[in-house]
């Protein structure tokens, strides 16, 4: 038995795909340690995890990326935040560390205090990334805008003006905000979230081919373990039992963003369909009047499991959790990406054919309306990806991974 840390980004889209993956590893007898947020402490120990929050001022430090439409500002707000937590996360992390004595880490992919202090120590360590992580790859356009793979010279004319922009918004701020901190670790600077993350001697990623781009390399350091799909166990709503027509869910994102309007223009959207819209606002953010849509139903949750059995189509933010988690049961998607990752999601989506693609500016019920029953015919693309996914090997593959670097780790100390 080995003793697993895994220390997390203090949100519940973090915490619950690495939940999936320490799930197995607890299942296979390691004993498991989690720095989280506090309000996922309980669901931690639930599990039988043994879990403690992470320094109150992580949690503090959150991007108010809601008050602008830019996706520019937003990638720009995004890095502030996370250099910011970077300082605190140091300190925390090995205090962690002195605590559990660990045989392995694993470290969330946006905690870069975390990721820094991890590479100073001796302990065997590996990121987890619960969404398209910051690496480059050839042929693929820089992260963040979601634009289409293009090759050719075209598209190296196209990508060398882009990561201009990139370089500027994401990278130059990254820089100026973690190096310092990296000093401080006596480690060498790094020019870019992809150069951090390579610093790691694994980085385990949540998704799969052909969801993520059929040319995509990453390099053999990087593993596709497949969606980290999680929900905590909740039995499902009696009032599921009273809809009878198929079930269209509408979820927006469980931290905060200006994506309110969805719910309200996907339910306008699809007045007069044979539907019934089932939509969540995990952050609170939206609010109906009670009883004023007679086939449309507004819950802050519900476990999303029950509603997928029935659900014929997917409208979402472009979150890599809610896409994931409908695609793995080849069910298609239609994303309306707002901000941070969920402009390469969707982009994503579209190019795997398995959905539609709406961006948030250009949102209003009819446009909507032609996705979403456009994605509803796309289950052939859908199904594909699901396939994609079961053949990565899922949570047993990337638990599997997990095991190969504690047997190497043991050898080498034994040698």
């Amino acid at each position: 038995m080995a003793v697993v840390l895994a220390y997390t980004s203090p949100a519940i889209g973090h915490l619950f795909p690495f939940c999936a993956l320490l799930d197995e590893l607890a299942a296979r007898g390691h004993q498991i340690h989690v720095r989280t947020l506090d309000s996922g402490v309980k669901l931690c120990r639930s599990r039988g995890f043994v879990a403690q929050p992470v320094d109150p001022r992580l949690e503090l430090l959150q991007s108010a990326d809601w008050t602008t439409g830019s996706a520019l500002r937003v990638a720009d707000k995004t890095v502030d935040v996370l250099v910011r937590r970077a300082a605190f996360e140091v300190s925390d992390f090995n205090a962690a560390v002195d605590q559990v004595a660990p045989h392995l880490i694993l470290v969330d992919a946006n905690c870069w205090g975390a990721i820094s202090a991890a590479e100073t120590g001796r302990t065997p360590w590996l990121i987890f990334s619960p969404f398209i992580p910051y690496l480059q790859g050839p042929g693929s356009p820089p992260f963040g805008p979601g634009y289409t793979p293009r090759a050719g010279l075209v598209g190296l004319i196209r990508d060398a003006g882009v990561k201009s922009v990139t370089s500027t918004i994401f990278d130059r701020p990254f820089r100026n905000g973690l190096n310092p901190v990296r000093a401080r670790l006596q480690l060498a600077p790094v020019r870019s979230a992809d150069a951090l993350l390579r610093r790691a001697p694994g980085v385990l990623v949540a998704t799969g081919k052909p969801f993520e781009y059929r040319h995509t390399d990453w390099g053999e350091s990087v593993h596709l373990i497949g969606p980290a799909n999680f929900e905590p166990p909740a039995p499902p709503p009696h009032w599921l039992d009273d809809i009878d027509r198929p079930l269209v869910l509408v979820t927006t994102s469980s931290v905060r963003q200006a994506d309110a309007a969805l719910v309200h223009t996907a339910i306008r959207a699809l007045e007069g369909e044979d539907v019934h819209v089932v939509a969540t606002a995990p952050a609170g953010t939206v609010h109906l009047e009670s009883g004023s849509h007679r086939h449309a139903t507004l819950t802050e949750f519900v476990p999303h499991s029950a509603v997928l059995e029935r659900a014929v189509v997917v409208v979402a933010h472009g979150g890599m959790g809610i896409t994931q988690k409908a695609l793995s049961r080849g069910i298609p998607v239609c994303a309306v990406p707002f901000g941070r990752d969920q402009f390469e999601v969707a982009r994503r989506v579209e190019v795997a054919r398995c959905g539609t693609r709406l961006p948030a500016r250009k949102l209003n019920a009819r446009r909507l309306r032609e996705r979403v029953l456009s994605a509803m015919h796309m289950t052939e693309g859908a199904r594909a990806v699901a396939r994609g996914f079961a053949e990565t090997g899922g949570m047993a593959h990337g638990a599997d991974i997990v095991e190969s670097h504690l047997s190497a780790s043991s050898a080498r100390r034994s040698a």
